[in-house]
């Protein structure tokens, strides 16, 4: 049985649990989204099985029933736009979604110009070419190597940061190659353009049961959040108090199980309860 199918199974009996939640509580009167009534939100499904599209066409994985639960319970029809990773934070400030539900890295330097809601932890994985060729053990193995990473997220800075530390240490640089989408990454990893991937765990290990590839390293840098992303405090706040019932509940761990994700309540920086982080002014 693979990952995604025993999501769906696993969430059968939680979900029943929400709905009765959601049909008690009472919905957040006028939050402010960009249209009343519903709430828009930012993905980029091309992260199985985090966010992919299925068989069927529709935007399905963790992101996607995580944003289909928080609309419900705050009496909001969820509406999704497609799009590729490095127009989400922009198109945030220009009011075209409200919300990013795209396992956006938690950075302070992010958490200075949106309001952050962490609520998952992720760990960072390289993955190889089926059956790993090139005997890749550790980041010091892709010294001279062309690695594919997709633009403007969290993994192609750290990546970046992880080549200069190795070219100051005397290895040979790496060709580090940008992609719009992961979905454009695995397809050159395939075709032989790229000979590594720079990418969370969860979706490496998501490729590897499809067999097309094979997870080299994992479990790198563990304990960087997944968050969600506002431009509205008072949103923010809202989506962080619908966690917090549905943690309340067992709902959320519910969800981080089947899906094979990590509670946040092992981030060194979490206060207790869900809430947003903002530095900026």
């Amino acid at each position: 049985m693979t990952l995604t199918k025993t999501f769906r199974l696993t969430l059968a009996a939680a979900l029943g649990l929400s709905a009765a939640a959601a049909s008690a509580q009472d919905c957040p009167a006028d939050l402010p989204t960009i249209e009343p009534g519903k709430l828009t939100m930012s993905i980029n499904a091309s992260i199985p099985p985090a966010q992919y599209i299925d068989e069927n066409g529709e935007i399905a994985g963790l992101h996607r029933e995580l944003g289909d639960e928080i609309a419900k319970r705050l009496c909001l029809e969820p509406v999704y736009m497609n799009v590729d990773f490095a127009v989400q934070i922009p198109g945030l400030a220009a009011d075209r979604w409200d919300m990013i539900n795209t396992g956006l890295y938690f950075t302070e330097e992010r958490a200075g110009i949106m309001q952050l809601v962490p609520y998952r932890i992720n760990a960072l994985a390289l993955v190889a070419a089926d059956g790993n060729p090139l005997g890749i053990e550790k980041p010091e193995d892709l010294a001279g190597r062309v690695v594919g990473v997709e633009i403007a997220g969290f993994e192609e800075k750290k990546i970046n940061e992880i080549n200069d530390e190795q070219v100051a240490a005397g290895l040979e640089p790496m060709d580090i190659r940008v992609f719009n989408t992961y979905g454009e990454v695995f397809l050159a990893l395939g075709s032989g353009q790229i000979e590594a991937i720079f990418i969370g765990d969860a979706t490496g290990t998501y490729y590897q049961e499809k067999g097309r590839f094979t997870m080299a390293v994992t479990g790198l840098y563990p304990g960087t959040p997944s968050a969600f992303a506002f431009d509205e405090p008072t949103l923010a706040q809202a989506v962080a108090d619908v966690l917090n019932d549905m943690s309340e509940e067992g709902v959320y761990q519910e969800y981080m199980n089947a899906s094979g994700a990590t509670l946040i309540d092992v981030w060194p920086q979490w206060p207790g309860e869900f809430t947003y982080f903002y530095t900026g002014e």
